[in-house]
């Protein structure tokens, strides 16, 4: 189920149906016992903009003017979310967005959004799952802040270790006991296009 437009694109289909292939297929088994498989996109939005209550996606093999079925048994679905025509697809849609259960066509779904909407066990559920989610986002956001801040102390030590290299071949230079050659055999993160920058910089 997708909200935004932009997380229900073509690219986020393929990756889908490429991780149920990934999960179904097991070491060993053979690629021709793969079943079907469907991925299917119930968007809030009509991201196809051709009003149509659902869009199929096949592969297909285009011999001249031709084409005919890939038969891989991939199938991707897009369902458009603002669809309310008056049949299954039509009142499911309905009860999607619905936030009254006694409003619902469907008593399976009237019966699940009562026990979250309305009894307290219910209730403790949602906040329970409310609570997992946030501790789940907060342990996101501080695993990335934590990338973050490691990748900018790496950068910051490399800046610093190529600075003291630089400074280091250039004293090393201006010494004039060593060819440059000696400089990169004992500094052999400095280039010998480098060095002979350092040395024209310091011939000037």
């Amino acid at each position: 189920i997708q909200r935004a437009d932009k997380g229900a694109d073509a690219k986020r289909a393929r990756h889908n149906s490429s991780l149920l292939d990934a999960h179904i297929l097991k070491s060993g088994d053979k690629t021709e016992d793969l079943p079907d498989s469907y991925v299917i996109f119930i968007t809030e939005n009509d991201i196809m903009k051709a009003g149509k209550p659902v869009y199929p996606v096949e592969r297909y093999i285009t011999i001249d003017e031709n084409r005919v079925p890939f038969g891989d048994g991939s199938h991707i679905l897009y369902v458009n979310g603002k669809y309310r025509g008056d049949d299954e697809l039509g009142k499911l849609m309905h009860d999607f967005l619905c936030t009254d259960p006694d409003d619902m066509n469907y008593e399976e779904l009237a019966k699940k959004a009562r026990y979250f909407k309305k009894s307290d066990e219910g209730g403790v559920t949602m906040c329970q799952m409310l609570e997992d989610m946030r501790n789940e986002a907060a342990e996101r956001a501080a695993r990335e802040a934590t990338r973050v801040a490691t990748l900018k102390a790496t950068r910051r030590a490399e800046l610093k270790a190529a600075k003291t290299a630089r400074e280091t071949a250039a004293r090393m230079i201006s010494g004039g006991k060593m060819s440059l050659e000696e400089v990169a055999y004992y500094i052999p993160s400095l280039s010998m296009d480098k060095l002979k920058k350092i040395a024209a910089k310091i011939v000037q």
